[in-house]
């Protein structure tokens, strides 16, 4: 493997580059389609990230009293610039992470809606009122920001899930610390300094780049109000339990283990297509991805049969290519993913396509797995009960549509799950009874559009509320009642130029 020394990517606070002074840690940043180290990345210490902290909550008062009409006029500009830029953005993506181009250009585009919800933010954080609640006492509930804001985002979607909460945090009053990747850490500053050129004021978005001793910092400082993760579900467990410990707000999302269920009247080749498209796009690093087929018994072979024919067309490599997959985001985790076909194997699956091999479009050593087909998988093998997060399909038999919804409703998650059927009563009664947060009919992932939320059940989600659309309004600001009484009227002056907002 050759070794590419080039610049060290810095943090970003006040609306500048930050270079922390006795900061000496770095991380590798690779390439992952060449096995490259295509830059390295600042690894704050304690006192760095207590410096973006201080940033964000010396920019919070005055943001937070800056006019609705002020806010949504930046967050237009952020937009424009973002909707004309994104190509740019997909590169860096791309460079970084090694998901395909085409994949993506769609995750930018999915990012983008949250924006756009975010423009309209003055109708979202609109409160209520009731006149003449007792005699002469009127009442009124409004919304106001939480404070500072620590946003720890992971490195499958080093774009589209800080994109998920910074807007709608930025757009309700709050400042922000985003804690992106160390993995794949340049389209975080690449948004913060666009955000900035659209006219953000300094410290109101800040980016501190690190591992556990910057999230700890995060966890554990005071004026830090709210906190947003999306990892694992056992870090997840730990930034949950720490970070309400300390009196913060969190909503922390775990793991998954997503499951399609495809019934015998169902579209077979929509199916397959479906379970390819679910189960290998960004090489399986998806939360939402589909890594368990639960198809019933009588057409389970000729299900199998289709994805095996579709999974071995697959043309694997760089992602600039024009290819359908690219690698995994480093050798360290190529090597865990193939450590589970291994076992997979060992356990007694029947392995229909193997992915530990074959030849791939890209220059040097990069991360790769060919995609890889399990069938006649069990519920105890270590290929089903835990999240992979790599290009690993496996498929389990069931007798009948309830042993379906029962398989699925035992697993610990409940992040995404879909079912394939034409029987508009058989996907009524999944909708009904299944127990996951986000359920695609005939739709293999289904994460919600901006203007709804996203969130799973059960181990995928620690905190009560989901991400964007209404419920992300909710969590970045708190709700205040306030009644009260006039007992002299009082009267302005005289203008009779037409009344305008600022």
């Amino acid at each position: 493997m050759t070794t590419t020394m080039t610049e060290t990517l810095q943090h970003w606070i006040n609306n500048a580059p930050f270079t922390a002074e006795g900061d000496t840690r770095t991380g590798k940043v690779y390439n992952p389609a060449t096995g490259e180290v295509a830059r390295h990345v600042a690894l704050a210490s304690k006192a760095t990230t207590e410096a973006a902290i201080a940033a964000a909550a010396a920019a919070f008062p005055k943001w937070r009293d800056t006019s609705l009409t002020r806010r949504t006029a930046i967050m237009f500009n952020f937009r424009q610039l973002l909707a004309e830029r994104k190509g740019e953005l997909a590169a860096i993506i791309t460079a970084e992470h090694g998901k395909v181009l085409d994949d993506a250009l769609g995750e930018v585009a999915r990012g983008l809606e949250v924006v756009e919800l975010a423009c309209n933010a003055p109708y979202l954080l609109k409160g209520e009122y009731s006149e003449n609640a007792s005699t002469g006492v009127d009442v009124q509930s409004q919304r106001q920001p939480v404070g500072v804001s620590a946003i720890i985002s992971p490195f499958n979607f080093p774009a589209m899930v800080p994109l998920w909460f910074f807007p709608v945090a930025i757009a309700s009053g709050n400042a922000v610390v985003l804690k992106p990747s160390e993995k794949d850490p340049t389209a975080a500053n690449w948004l913060a300094e666009l955000f900035a050129e659209a006219g953000l004021p300094e410290g109101v978005l800040n980016v501190v780049h690190g591992d556990k001793e910057s999230v700890d910092t995060l966890l554990n400082d005071e004026r830090v109000s709210s906190v947003s993760f999306v990892g694992s579900t056992p870090i997840a467990q730990y930034v949950y339990s720490t970070g309400t410990a300390n009196g913060k707000r969190v909503q922390a999302f775990g793991g998954a283990k997503n499951h399609m269920l495809v019934l015998p009247d169902a579209d077979l080749d929509l199916a397959a297509d479906m379970a390819i498209n679910a189960g290998f796009g960004a090489a399986g690093e998806r939360c939402m991805a589909i890594s368990v087929v639960v198809a019933l018994e009588n057409i389970a072979d000729e299900l199998v049969a289709k994805i095996a024919e579709r999974s071995r067309k697959l043309r694997v490599g760089d992602g600039t290519r024009g290819c359908d997959m690219g690698p995994l985001i480093t050798g360290e985790h190529r090597d865990k993913v193939a450590g589970y076909i291994d076992a997979g194997i060992a356990a007694g699956a029947e392995v229909v396509v193997d992915g530990r091999g074959g030849s791939v479009d890209a220059d040097g050593e990069g991360f790769f797995l060919h995609p890889t087909l399990f069938d006649k998988v069990t519920t105890d093998m270590s290929i089903y009960t835990d999240e992979i997060f790599g290009p690993v399909l496996s498929v389990v038999r069931v007798e009948s549509f309830n042993e379906g919804i029962d398989l699925i409703n035992a697993s610990k998650y409940g992040n995404g799950t879909a079912i394939f059927t034409n029987d508009g009563g058989a996907a009524r009664r999944f909708e009904n009874e299944i127990q996951v947060g986000m359920v695609g009919v005939n739709v293999p992932i289904p994460v919600p559009v901006g203007y709804h939320s996203f969130g799973g059940w059960k181990a995928s989600l620690f905190g009560d509320q989901h991400a964007y659309g209404p419920e992300g309004f909710k969590f970045f600001t708190r709700n205040k009642v306030v009644t009260k009484r006039w007992l002299d009227p009082s009267h302005g002056g005289i203008n009779l130029g037409f009344p305008q907002n600022d």
